[in-house]
């Protein structure tokens, strides 16, 4: 029994080396290949952005009142769009959360088709109604108690100005190795919007990793099989977006490990539009140092 104990142990003390150099090597970078796909990265997130989905083309965002809700381009409607829409386009009503076009007075198309009455799917349906008009586009958001309409202008300016968003130079050394420890049940993270509401996550779990010698932690929310982060950096307000930035990771490997790719951290929404709700990093969210990587601010939006 001794001499299998022994057996053992020596196997594990030869394994444990070989075990060490596999999983560091799981994690090596080329550095042309690795520069060159954080550069791909940069440049495809800009055709995100300028997509019919992206921010660049918000053009308004307005809460509705319970009850009628006249909108178009005149100062009289309860909800005023650019000066492009037809004076009186029509009416949403608001029943609680429901909203319904009750009134259309300008060949509004909902989903590509015309109508007359009808309800309205909100976003939180994941597949919310689309109504359009011209080049202009707008469907029904709810953001905690309040419903609104997000709206979309596709011949929007900025879609043309912005050709790039500024990043720090690219290096592998923000290119971090977290060890991710699942809680034995999700907590629930209460953080507050730029809008004054507030949002409720859950947090499946803890990074752990060290930058610099010094020992950090993020608390990342589950987006499918995917991690996501809102943090905070001492860049933040100088040359970096003052409410934070956003960092989209894969979930945990077989090891329990995460990449934390900090050259990948991004702006916000509300970097680039006054139209956007977007979350605030949490307090455990906010890292004492300067991540120098990834997006920098733009100043597109007053005051940011």
């Amino acid at each position: 029994m001794k001499i299998n104990i022994i057996h053992r142990i020596a196997t594990v003390v030869v394994l444990l080396p070989a075990l060490l150099i596999l999983s560091c090597n799981r994690y090596k970078v080329d550095e042309d290949a690795y520069r060159k796909g954080i550069e791909k990265w940069h440049t495809e997130r800009v055709e995100r952005l300028k997509s019919k989905n992206g921010w660049l083309n918000l053009a308004g965002l307005f809460w509705l009142k319970q009850g009628l809700n006249t909108f178009g381009s005149d100062s009289a409607n309860l909800i005023v769009f650019p000066a492009k829409a037809p004076g009186f386009m029509g009416t949403i009503a608001l029943s609680g959360e429901s909203a319904t076009l009750a009134e259309n007075r300008a060949n509004i198309l909902v989903d590509s088709m015309p109508v007359g009455n009808c309800s309205l799917r909100v976003d939180t349906t994941g597949n919310p109604s689309v109504m359009t008009w011209g080049s202009l586009a707008w469907h029904i958001i709810k953001r905690g108690d309040r419903v609104g309409i997000r709206l979309r202008d596709y011949a929007s300016p900025l879609i043309e100005k912005i050709s790039e968003v500024p990043y720090y130079p690219i290096s592998s050394k923000w290119r971090i190795i977290a060890r991710y420890e699942a809680f034995e049940q999700p907590r629930k993270q209460v953080v507050r919007t730029v809008i004054g509401t507030d949002a409720e996550n859950i947090v499946p779990g803890v990074l752990s990793f060290k930058i610099e010698g010094k020992k950090m932690k993020l608390y990342p929310v589950q987006e499918g099989k995917e991690l996501s982060l809102v943090f905070g950096d001492l860049t933040n307000g100088e040359e970096t977006y003052g409410g934070g930035r956003f960092l989209d990771l894969e979930g945990p490997d077989e090891h329990g490990m995460v990449i934390l790719d900090f050259n990948q951290a991004y702006n916000p929404p509300c970097s680039f539009t006054p139209y956007a709700t977007c979350q605030l990093p949490h307090r455990d969210n906010l890292l004492p140092l300067k991540v120098e990587a990834g997006e920098k601010a733009m100043h597109l939006v007053p005051g940011h």
